[in-house]
């Protein structure tokens, strides 16, 4: 999979992609958390991109466009970008296109989208869309447009079709990038778990931290999240992944770490029973149960024992589990 970011890239390159004579199917979404909605999307567009003989993209923006309007009051990602690279990139879509979502594209009308993005960028032949969908400036654009621009070629060799994106259920209830967000905020792991098609995950690299887990016991993994609002919060029971392929069990952190007066977000793993230095490496961690809420204590010696009594409950859960699987 190429990565092509910026309209200006996407515009300059043009000539070199693979797309700039034949043309491409694409889509257009956030596509946050890649779940199986989204794998349905993507099957669709590579179904018909493999019908035309023509690539297959995903057209993606940075921020996301509520993280645009919205700022902090953004909904929490499920993943950062990085984490949606590789997920697409396991989908083997052909390109991705990240957007920067800004004052330019906000107040770009409708139809300057369709000729700059769609046929001078993508010289798109096939669209696979949202009926719901809204782009341009004061959201003007829609299905409808794109369907009777696509009938009026203008400069192009061809028009271009546009086809509703299909939409899969679970248990009764569209697959949603909002669903998934709401069943980790309710603590329903196994639900996040089949609607995105696999156990949710953090991944990012060790970083040096604080080393106060370290004085109090208890080393930590920090992973660095780069993230304004965080989908989880809390301490949980995890299981952790290292580049090695070792996986381990753990009680991890996430959250601001209010007791030491911590702003940045991070997540704080201890792994059971290991030793040794990872800091550079990658780590992947799966959340697998709230224990409790972040909390600020008095100080940290009450820290300290509450760190320890999360330990002893998530291993507890997992002992538990650990039984009731063997049964």
């Amino acid at each position: 999979m190429k990565l092509v970011r910026g309209l200006r890239s996407l515009i300059s390159q043009n000539k070199t992609l693979s797309f700039s004579d034949v043309g491409c199917v694409a889509t257009i979404g956030n596509f946050d958390g890649v779940h199986l909605g989204h794998k349905v999307i993507i099957e669709q567009v590579k179904d018909k991109a493999r019908a035309f003989g023509v690539p297959s993209v995903v057209v993606v923006f940075e921020p996301q466009p509520q993280e645009y309007f919205r700022k902090t009051d953004a909904p929490a990602r499920l993943m950062r970008f990085r984490e949606k690279l590789v997920a697409l990139q396991a989908l083997n879509i052909d390109y991705l296109v990240c957007l920067a979502f800004n004052d330019e594209l906000h107040e770009m009308p409708a139809n300057q989208f369709i000729d700059q993005v769609l046929i001078a960028g993508l010289n798109i032949r096939h669209l696979v869309i949202g009926d719901d969908f809204r782009f341009g400036c004061d959201r003007a654009g829609d299905f409808a447009l794109l369907s009777q621009a696509g009938k009026a070629p203008k400069e192009q060799a061809q028009g271009f079709s546009v086809e509703s994106t299909r939409t899969i259920e679970l248990e009764g209830d569209r697959v949603s990038s909002t669903r998934v967000r709401n069943a980790l905020d309710d603590n329903e792991f196994q639900l996040a778990g089949r609607l995105l098609g696999h156990p949710y995950t953090i991944s990012g690299c060790i970083v040096h931290g604080r080393k106060l887990g370290r004085q109090l016991g208890v080393p930590t993994a920090n992973v660095s999240l780069g993230r304004k609002v965080l989908v989880l919060n809390g301490v949980y029971a995890v299981e952790a992944e290292l580049e090695s392929g070792s996986c381990w069990q753990g009680v991890a952190n996430i959250g601001v770490r209010p007791t030491v007066d911590g702003v940045q977000p991070s997540l704080e793993v201890h792994l059971f029973d290991f030793k040794g230095s990872i800091y550079g490496e990658h780590l992947k961690v799966v959340f697998r149960h709230k224990i409790r809420n972040e909390q600020k204590f008095s100080n940290i010696d009450a820290l300290k024992e509450q760190i320890f009594n999360d330990i002893k409950e998530t291993k507890t859960y997992f002992d538990t589990l650990s039984s009731r699987n063997k049964n």
